[in-house]
């Protein structure tokens, strides 16, 4: 009750106290066991859930949604907050998805919104640039440049389904999402998650070219909710402050007055963890 009471409260009772968002990306299968390991953390740890896409694997269909997201992750679809992931476009127009989460996802057929938890400002975009653009003229770019005008606040956290920087070929996609980091970034937003690519990964801050930056926005890759990571590394790279394959699990952040902490929580019976905290920007 205090939880929902916190999510719900005004602007002046809720912008002084510290929030939670859990979370992951590329999720559930019917011939999956992990992602039922990760929809029990969510059951142990409030807050608002953010799924970061591919929902239901392999193709975003009516009965995937039904028969393999919906027992798990869905469970808690009433505090989820979503985006679109690139298997969910398998199905033409990712229509299940869009009927699976309605009016939460924003209006049909864009998929991106925002809404406000304590102090925060938190940004969904959609990244599947071939079904709705993202350019920054696109509708998407130009309502994005809106929302963080109109939004005003010391801390802004965004996530989309495709990360500017991963380690692993063919995960990356600094042409696809560049767009949403610059806009981003000239409003100093803080942190951006994404999933895709199958495996944990915490940057150090960055700008939109993907270099450090003390005064750049930092990234964590939460690809970790259920799908299989594969065995691809990647070269090493000095902006990876941390990284983990093989391990599904979800991140939770603590986000309070210009600050927050992120900790991954790990499925049960496995042990890697990574934490931390830091200062928003403004």
């Amino acid at each position: 009750a205090c939880m929902a009471a916190l999510l719900t409260a005004g602007p002046g009772v809720g912008q002084t106290r510290t929030v939670t968002l859990v979370g992951a990306g590329d999720i559930a299968g019917c011939d999956f066991s992990a992602d039922r390991a990760t929809a029990r953390l969510l059951g142990k740890i409030p807050g608002t859930v953010f799924n970061l896409g591919d929902s239901a694997y392999p193709d975003g269909t009516t009965a995937q949604f039904r028969d393999c997201y919906d027992p798990t992750w869905g469970k808690y679809k009433k505090r989820t907050k979503p985006t679109a992931g690139n298997h969910d476009y398998n199905t033409p127009g990712a229509k299940p998805y869009f009927r699976y989460f309605g009016a939460r996802v924003g209006k049909p057929g864009r998929g991106y919104y925002s809404y406000e938890r304590g102090s925060w400002h938190i940004i969904a975009l959609n990244s599947n640039c071939e079904e709705v653009a993202c350019g920054a003229d696109s509708r998407q770019g130009r309502w994005l440049r809106r929302d963080l005008r109109k939004h005003r606040a010391k801390c802004t956290l965004a996530y989309f389904h495709h990360p500017l920087r991963a380690s692993g070929r063919g995960y990356d996609s600094p042409e696809r999402v560049r767009r949403f980091w610059r806009i981003l970034n000239k409003r100093d937003a803080d942190v951006i998650l994404s999933g895709h690519a199958h495996r944990y990964e915490r940057y150090a801050p960055m700008t939109p070219r993907g270099k450090r930056s003390a005064n750049g926005i930092r990234q964590f890759i939460v690809g970790t909710g259920g799908a299989p990571s594969g065995t691809q590394k990647g070269p090493k790279d000095s902006r990876i402050r941390a990284k983990k394959i093989g391990t599904p699990g979800v991140l939770k952040l603590r986000l309070g007055p210009g600050r927050y902490h992120w900790r991954f929580v790990p499925v049960a019976g496995r042990n890697y963890t990574d934490s931390g905290r830091d200062r928003c920007r403004k």
